[in-house]
């Protein structure tokens, strides 16, 4: 599969993978949720509404180059997942009216969960359920988020800045334990915008889960005032599980870092539960 070319409707949407996250053609989108016969006059038209309406994504807009019909790459209007929702919102249009009730939907389940959290886990299950984990797997996933929260909350108490100081002491501590960055372990592992943790098989989450919980100890033992401080805490807290990974390895005789993703994972989680089952044939 062309993973450039997604398939609605019988129709395609091109996107291009651009400055870490995934660009959707605007007319792709345009000729599909419209009854337009004219899909680049009718987003002409509409973007100069979204500009005079003050349309809060318009510089995300970006102009890349996209293979036409022809076959020749030609300049387009593109945009992330968060602006085409957006343009989707100002589509009048029988085919966008679904979209907009799904949107709809979920920024009202995002406010039951900011007060709620519990329903957060709740959905988190669901969700992987539905993608086909394990339960075993879900479980100590979910541990993950738990102890992730523990440690940027400790963060946020020392000062740490969400954004970038939390990317790089986050990369710190991966590849403190793992050896490799997080864009290395995601290139390792075939992803783009996936979440890494999403991807890790069972013994890869418990040695993320032990380097961050005990760089947040350490963090609250020796409570550090200086970004630098940190970065020390948490070279060190990775350390800690790249201690026992180390050792992990050599009773195993194998690598525990490796190149399995999510439909691995699940494949092998499948395999094993299938393993042993007897198979029943009636034959009368």
């Amino acid at each position: 599969m062309n993973k450039g070319i997604l398939i609605f409707k019988d129709k395609r949407i091109r996107r291009i993978w651009s400055d870490d996250d995934w660009f959707y053609s605007i007319i792709d989108i345009i000729d599909i949720l419209t009854e337009s016969s004219v899909p680049k006059r009718y987003w002409s038209d509409l973007k100069i509404r979204l500009r005079k309406e003050g349309f809060e994504a318009y510089d995300k807009i970006v102009r890349l180059k996209l293979k036409a019909s022809d076959g020749k790459m030609r300049d387009s209007d593109c945009a992330d997942l968060k602006g085409i929702f957006r343009i989707i919102q100002s589509i009048p249009s029988k085919r966008a009216e679904p979209f907009k009730i799904w949107l709809a939907k979920v920024g009202s389940e995002r406010i039951d969960e900011i007060e709620d959290p519990e329903l957060t886990i709740d959905r988190a299950m669901k969700n992987y359920l539905a993608k086909g984990y394990s339960e075993k797997w879900i479980n100590q996933r979910l541990k993950t988020i738990e102890v992730r929260k523990e440690l940027t909350d400790e963060w946020k108490r020392v000062g740490i800045k969400e954004g970038t100081e939390f990317a790089i002491l986050t990369n710190e501590i991966t590849l403190a334990w793992s050896g490799k960055s997080i864009k290395d372990y995601k290139n390792l592992k075939r992803l783009k915008k996936e979440n890494l943790r999403d991807n890790m098989t069972n013994l890869e989450l418990a040695l993320n889960t032990l380097a961050e919980v005990t760089t947040s100890e350490i963090s609250k033992e020796e409570n550090p005032s200086e970004f630098s401080d940190s970065l020390d805490v948490a070279q060190r807290g990775g350390g800690v599980a790249g201690v026992a990974r180390d050792k992990i390895e050599e009773e195993l005789g194998r690598k525990i870092v490796g190149s399995k993703n999510s439909k691995d994972i699940i494949r092998a989680d499948v395999g094993y539960r299938n393993r042993g089952k007897i198979e029943v044939i009636d034959n009368e």
